[in-house]
């Protein structure tokens, strides 16, 4: 029988140092890492964590995207690659989706068609967010953006604590006063676990009519940008309500690739700002 330190065996204990040995390997190949964080759920966190992963990409750009949400995946359908079974190559290695260049990894391309729940505790999350981070040949990347499920918990936690050297987080929140105040709430998080806060992002800003063009504020406006003036962070931008940005996540075309949408427009910016932020030169 193992011997036991603290009541965890050594045998747990040498697996933990490996795996987290294996992470730092696999992370340190990742020039930039990026999490995509938000308070609440429904703020659109994912289309702007696709999204800038596309931007990134099309700016010609290494990129991997991690959708890091174990019970409601929602990159596979966003990215057009829910159908993509994983496989592992002759080293044993897990290889990434591809899709327009970009590397992603996503729950969905490891669960049966349809909808099947996956009905895990944490330890069994933890596991697999070990597995997403050190047993998939991410390889040599200039950008690795990570898709957090909302709120607080587990998964955001666990993913900072084992990339300690995160560049940075962006918060997408929506104008509404109930969704700034969780977005509060995850910019402190943030800081508490010593993550910079790279800007905010307000999305659902606004819905311009296509028949008539006037423009109805559905979730007020202008609160994500009083947000980040009052906790001295950058306000990285607005994305309208757009039917195209709909439609785009439907069909798994993110919109930063088709089209010159408002909302396309806004995620062009978002990314230079990002670059800026982070201080990455352009390609050559």
């Amino acid at each position: 029988m193992a011997e036991k330190q603290n009541g965890v065996s050594s045998n747990a204990m040498k697996k933990n140092i490996e795996t987290m040995f294996a992470i730092r390997n696999a992370m340190g190949k990742i020039k930039h890492k990026l999490i995509v964080l938000s308070g609440k759920g429904g703020v659109g966190k994912s289309t702007i964590a696709v999204n800038l992963a596309f931007g990134l990409a099309k700016s010609a750009y290494s990129v991997g995207l991690l959708d890091s949400d174990i019970h409601g995946p929602s990159i596979g359908r966003m990215a057009g690659i829910e159908s993509v079974r994983l496989f592992k190559n002759n080293g044993g290695i897990i290889e990434p989706a591809l899709k327009n260049g970009v590397k992603i990894i996503t729950m969905s391309s490891l669960l049966p068609p349809g909808s099947a729940p996956v009905i895990w505790r944490g330890p069994m999350k933890m596991r697999a967010i070990d597995q997403f981070l050190s047993e998939i040949n991410w390889g040599e990347l200039d950008y690795l953006i990570i898709d957090s499920p909302p709120g607080t918990g587990d998964e955001p936690l666990s993913i900072i604590q084992r990339i300690p050297e995160m560049d940075g987080a962006i918060i997408v929140t929506t104008p509404q006063d109930v969704a700034l105040d969780d977005a509060k709430r995850t910019v402190n998080f943030a800081r508490a676990l010593g993550v910079p806060v790279l800007g905010i992002i307000e999305n659902m800003s606004g819905f311009v009519c296509p028949h008539c063009g006037e423009k109805s504020d559905i979730f007020k406006t202008g609160g994500g940008e009083r947000a980040a003036r009052e906790m001295g962070i950058d306000f990285f931008g607005r994305l309208p309500i757009e039917p195209s940005v709909m439609f785009s996540g439907d069909s798994g075309k993110p919109f930063v690739t088709e089209g010159n949408s408002e909302s396309a427009k806004a995620i062009i910016d978002i990314t230079n700002l990002v670059l800026e932020k982070v201080g990455t030169k352009k390609p050559s």
